[in-house]
């Protein structure tokens, strides 16, 4: 499957980065099949970050990613998508994140780092399905 989600969670809506994120997507030659402005609901937050239960930072992230608007979406290219997604995120601490990643460029925060993307193709198929079943 050539198809992943990626999210920009509620800080890239808030800081107007959206635009930007999209474009670095667009820019590496991948696309839009589907994208969904929604606030996350907790049931939906629960079941996608289900992994995470029981962790110290869960109760945050489930705070987080429920506090306001992010864009969803299924992003496809031509192989191993999800992938190239993670190599333009950068590392999940954005201070570790290398320039010229979204993450590296612009995120400061380690829980408010922009953006999500599924971190396998096992994952990405899971969360298609979680956020848009007529897809899956």
């Amino acid at each position: 499957m050539n198809r992943t989600l990626v999210i920009c969670k509620p800080d890239a809506v808030e800081r107007r980065l959206v635009g930007a994120v999209v474009g670095r997507l667009e820019a590496k030659g991948l696309g839009l099949v589907a994208a969904e402005l929604r606030t996350i609901d907790s049931d939906l937050a629960a079941r996608h970050y289900a992994e995470h239960r029981g962790k110290a930072f869960y109760p945050g992230l489930i705070d987080f990613i429920t506090r306001g608007p992010s864009l969803v979406m299924v992003v496809h290219g031509p192989t191993d998508t999800w992938r190239a997604v993670r190599a333009l995120m950068g590392a999940t601490d954005p201070m570790a994140a290398a320039p010229g990643t979204i993450r590296g460029d612009l995120a400061t925060l380690l829980d408010e780092n922009l953006v999500h993307g599924s971190d396998s193709a096992e994952s990405a198929q899971r969360e298609i399905a979680t956020f848009f079943p007529g897809l899956a």
